[in-house]
């Protein structure tokens, strides 16, 4: 429970940014399938996942 209450914004980071990047995916998307990032739903939802993390995680307080 401590690390959950550690952690608090970065992993409502990961939520947050794994549903923008389905999101993405999901309305923007690769039409041609070629790109790395957003052709398939995992990789668009895990890279936004990890973009969300450690954008949340930069106003995290050093505990």
């Amino acid at each position: 429970m401590k690390f959950f209450n550690n952690n608090r914004l970065t992993i409502i980071g990961l939520v947050f940014g794994a549903v923008g990047g389905y999101l993405y995916y999901h309305y923007v998307g690769c039409a041609s399938g070629t790109c790395p990032i957003t052709s398939k739903p995992l990789n668009s939802t895990l890279y936004g996942a990890v973009m969300g993390g450690l954008l949340f995680n930069i106003f995290q307080k050093e505990s």
